[in-house]
């Protein structure tokens, strides 16, 4: 499928704003089917190792092979997005992550119990994730160019889009724990459904901007030369995603280590490991609610502030939540400040990348951000559940410091101190702000 290539600055009407009625059969509706999927895959892999296995380090272990293939896949997905568009990107990652899922299903109703079933989900759990990156990249590429269309509100997109992202993640789980309580092959049937109707509805995600009158190779948008330049001359975003990339640490050890806890430690089952990250992902969806309100009176950089607040004081009580209700409100707390810095990131991240080279930036910046997930996974693999309380707090400590660390440094940075309903064209890339380091 080609697309056609448009100029920096098109004729009257070539980038007019996506009718609001098709928004949903074009932009969100796709988003809901991926970020489902996504949402159920992320939570039920490293709890399917852990029914199957009863070990820890195995379920760490899974976990670090989820997001591996998932990081080496962004500078790709980015470069195709660029090259191709977000269409065919997101109908192929989507229809081929059915066929992968199909294909698992059928060998874990005939392989019997033991290694062959884990080295099963394990190669699973790899090959979604990778597919899932291509998909996320070709959504983010959307949503970042209709962002940039919202000429009054551009934190509003983003906030509808985070907002799918939350529900979904409100719903997975859920849904991801009591069918793998029904049977495996159940919850990996929802999960093929939901992968060929993501494929469908992506064939009518519209195309992407891609730079008029270069060659997309070494030197143009497909280059991770590209995003590297472009992070350097935005002082701002690299900042934030230097404080969310160590963020993201505690945020992947919990992830990892919560099926581990509330499991072997609190005698939970699995359906309330779901239960768990459902009741994070509604208190989330009502920051982003409310970041979504504050950002028409606040700026980026105020309502960061509190939202690393939050999320830094939640993480670092975690260690000494006495029970399981204790532990279930201290991560919602946590995911729910951790949901306000996302808004702040992709509004700023949308706001000041162009949209010539935004598939390789944004995967450099994913690529950052999501580098500590497979080490969290490491950490729990090779920690004793016993200890697993003390590697929360280390990891809680370094939070705390680099967010604090990131907003002091971006304080006088005008494009975080900008009122969030000032225009995006006035803080798009053609003028990056210039604030020393």
């Amino acid at each position: 499928m080609a697309i056609t290539l448009h100029e920096d600055r098109p004729p009257a009407g070539r980038h007019a704003a996506v009718p609001s009625g098709s928004l949903f059969r074009r932009i969100y509706a796709p988003r809901t089917s991926d970020a489902l999927a996504f949402s159920m895959s992320t939570y039920a892999m490293p709890l399917l190792v852990l029914a199957i296995t009863r070990s820890s380090s195995l379920t760490g272990l899974a976990f670090a092979l989820e997001w591996t293939p998932r990081i080496a896949a962004f500078v790709l997905a980015g470069k195709v997005v660029d090259r191709r568009g977000a269409a065919i990107v997101c109908f192929l990652a989507s229809l081929l992550r059915a066929l992968v899922l199909a294909g698992a299903a059928v060998a874990l109703v005939m392989l019997p119990r033991g290694t062959a079933e884990t080295v099963t989900v394990l190669v699973l759990a790899a090959v979604t994730g990778t597919l899932t990156q291509f998909s996320f990249v070709a959504n983010e590429a959307v949503g970042a160019i209709v962002t940039r269309r919202a000429e009054n509100r551009p934190h509003g997109v983003q906030s509808v889009l985070i907002g799918i992202d939350q529900s979904a993640m409100l719903v997975g789980p859920l849904l991801a724990g009591f069918l793998l309580l029904v049977g495996p092959g159940w919850m990996l049937g929802c999960l093929t459904g939901l992968s060929l109707l993501a494929a469908v509805l992506g064939l009518q995600t519209p195309p992407t901007p891609l730079r008029a009158g270069r060659p997309v190779g070494e030197h143009g948008p497909g280059s991770l030369r590209t995003g590297l330049r472009m992070l350097r001359k935005l002082p701002a975003l690299r900042w934030l995603v230097a404080g969310l990339a160590c963020s993201n640490l505690a945020l992947g050890l919990l992830q990892s280590a919560s099926p581990i806890i509330v499991v072997e430690n609190f005698g939970r089952s699995s359906a309330e490991v779901g239960t768990l990250w459902s009741a994070a992902a509604a208190a989330t969806l009502l920051a982003v609610t409310c970041c979504r309100l504050a950002l028409s009176r606040v700026d980026l950089w105020g309502v960061g502030v509190v939202c690393a607040t939050f999320a830094s004081a939640a993480c670092l009580a975690l260690p000494q939540a006495p029970s399981y209700a204790a532990y279930m409100v201290l991560i919602a707390l946590f995911m729910a400040g951790d949901g306000g810095l996302t808004v702040v990131l992709r509004t700023l991240r949308s706001l000041v990348i162009p949209a010539t080279a935004f598939g390789t930036t944004l995967s450099l910046t994913m690529l950052l951000l999501l580098l500590p997930f497979p080490v969290a996974g490491i950490l729990v693999a090779v920690t004793p559940p016993t200890h697993l309380d003390t590697v929360v707090l280390c990891c809680a400590l370094v939070q705390a410091v680099a967010l604090a660390i990131t907003f002091v440094r971006l304080r006088n940075e005008p494009t975080l101190r900008a009122s969030a309903h000032r225009p995006p064209h006035a803080m798009l890339p053609n003028e990056p702000s210039t604030t020393p380091r």
